[in-house]
């Protein structure tokens, strides 16, 4: 590894072990040859403004009055001045870290840029986390500063309680912005200079301590060097996205989220690009932000565009020529619809927080039906039994990947069974075919074995969302004493339809008509809503937690 510019060593001294690491893939592939001491803030913007697209717009946002820009070069001189802030006024050495919160806005996007130029390690926090959620994250990082919208302020100020000093022992200074108080950053940060030297950090120095969003409960701290964070511009927005100083993006991913962190912010600014950023988008907000601002790329979930998709013919999307889904498994279903709607063929992406962003995709006329795609170039895929052996083209396995990023956990023994062999294993269940094309078939943990039957729960979810009472479900695997396990649907239906035992009767038929019978839903449950985390993934923990409670008492 190379000099650390860190003061602060906590965070390459909690690296794991080397010999945990999976194998990077950096050795002769010119996107990722990048010098041994770089800074991918300064990469991402202080770069384009040097390349003359200081003029160019680099962020778009609607406020109280109306559309609103910022230039690259009003960009570069409002990230300088926050990094005075932190250098000056906060007393921040490189290597400490930062929790950061705040909504998709322009100041926090340029605290992120900021304390990166600065040389900090950014933890970046989902807005509705709550003082007990933020703790284990305070805790886990040893987090001493925190900036955020002054809107969020009330958890953190529970964090800071002086009634309970032994909370967050470590977290000592916090400043607010979106505030006109004295103190606040937007105050202190007017006063500031311009201009703000990048600091001499190393390729391999930590800018980024992602936690992992909640999908299987206790979060894990990925922490990504700055080298990471270009590497996933320059393989999946770069090739498979094909992203170019023209585009405009816009979409729903938090920015503290790595799915929106580079599709919103990093993606378009190594391009020299812009982005719309919007602190919460309904489906029809998200639409009308899209035609209003001529965005040429959308980026959200897929229940996010299965809800579009019925509201499309109200807008102008003529300006929009792809459409980024991730997060969760698409439903083919889904991407029907929407293509039928848009005439637009989704992109869809398997991706990760350990890997930063999406390692397998395809798009355009790449895009092949009932496959996510090709391992994006960079990355090499596979798909393996329990003896790491490759399973033949058809058959179902883990799969297990290796690119120019990969996972580093933060002092967790998880560690061990994420990367093994030199290989990530990001815990999903793939078949593969002759040409590469990988087919996700469920988390290995939704993988429901019902009476010696393999059952993916995502396909049946698929199956149900093709009819025309469904709005939304989600599929998880029940205990049963005869069977060891069934099938369970927790159902949303669309308004006017009845949440009986008729419609669940016909909803079994249904997928019996769609998919092999076996794998059909023995219970049904109808319910308003379906638990999911802030970033629109579909918490299926939650459901098996309440289906596992439900097969005891019956």
């Amino acid at each position: 590894m190379e000099k650390s510019a860190h003061i602060d060593t906590f965070a390459r001294d909690h690296l794991p072990p080397l010999e945990q690491w999976p194998e990077l893939l950096l050795q002769g592939n010119p996107d990722v040859a990048y010098p041994a001491r770089l800074n991918c803030a300064a990469a991402l913007v202080d770069d384009r403004v040097s390349q003359g697209l200081g003029e160019r717009i680099a962020l778009h946002w609607r406020d109280a009055s109306g559309k609103r820009s910022m230039s690259y070069r009003e960009l570069l001189g409002l990230v300088n001045r926050i990094a005075h802030v932190l250098v000056q006024d906060m007393g921040l050495l490189p290597g400490n870290r930062v929790l950061l919160r705040g909504p998709n806005n322009v100041m926090m996007a340029a605290s992120w840029l900021a304390a990166v130029k600065a040389g900090l390690v950014t933890v970046p926090t989902m807005p509705l986390l709550r003082a007990f959620e933020l703790k284990q994250i305070i805790d886990k990082a040893r987090i001493q500063a925190v900036l955020c919208d002054r809107r969020l302020a009330l958890e953190i100020e529970h964090c800071l309680d002086a009634g309970h000093a032994s909370f967050c022992p470590d977290l000592a200074k916090v400043r607010y912005f979106h505030d006109d108080g004295p103190a606040s950053v937007d105050t202190l940060a007017a006063a500031k200079p311009d201009d703000f030297p990048a600091c001499d950090t190393a390729i391999d120095d930590v800018c980024l301590i992602a936690f992992t969003s909640g999908t299987t409960g206790k979060p894990k701290g990925c922490m990504h060097f700055h080298r990471d964070v270009l590497a996933m511009c320059d393989t999946f927005s770069r090739h498979t996205l094909k992203m170019t100083a023209g585009d405009i993006v816009c979409g729903t991913p938090p920015l503290a989220f790595t799915f929106g962190l580079g599709g919103l912010l990093c993606f378009p600014l190594r391009v020299g690009a812009a982005a719309v950023l919007a602190e919460k988008l309904t489906p029809d907000e998200l639409l009308a932000t899209i035609q209003d601002f001529g965005a040429t790329m959308s980026f959200t979930a897929p229940t996010f565009y299965r809800q579009m998709a019925g509201l499309a013919g109200k807008y102008d999307l003529s300006s929009l020529r792809s459409s980024v889904s991730a997060g969760e498994a698409l439903p083919d279903a889904t991407r029907q619809l929407w293509k039928k709607s848009t005439a637009i063929e989704m992109t869809d992406g398997i991706g990760g927080t350990e890997m930063i962003h999406v390692y397998v995709s395809s798009s355009g006329d790449q895009v092949r039906r009932g496959a996510i795609g090709k391992a994006v170039p960079g990355y090499v895929a596979r798909v393996v039994d329990e003896n790491f052996q490759p399973v033949a083209a058809g058959v179902a396995g883990r799969l297990a990947v290796k690119g120019p990023t990969g996972c580093r956990y933060l002092d967790d023994e998880r560690q061990l069974m994420f990367v093994q062999q030199g290989w990530n294993l990001p815990g999903d269940t793939f078949v593969m075919d002759e040409d590469g094309y990988l087919y996700y078939q469920a988390r290995n943990d939704d993988m429901i074995v019902s009476a010696g039957y393999n059952i993916a729960g995502p396909e049946v979810e698929g199956a149900l969302l093709l009819h025309e009472a469904v709005a939304e479900c989600g599929v998880v695997g029940q205990p049963d004493a005869e069977r060891g396990c069934i099938v369970k649907a927790f159902v949303v239906l669309k308004p006017g339809y009845a949440a009986d035992a008729a419609m669940a009767r016909t909803l079994q038929e249904h997928v019996k008509a769609a998919i092999a019978p076996y794998k059909y839903p023995r219970a049904v449950e109808f319910t308003d809503d379906l638990p999911r985390t802030e970033t629109g993934k579909l918490q299926r923990f939650v459901l098996r937690e309440k289906a596992s409670e439900q097969g005891k008492w019956e």
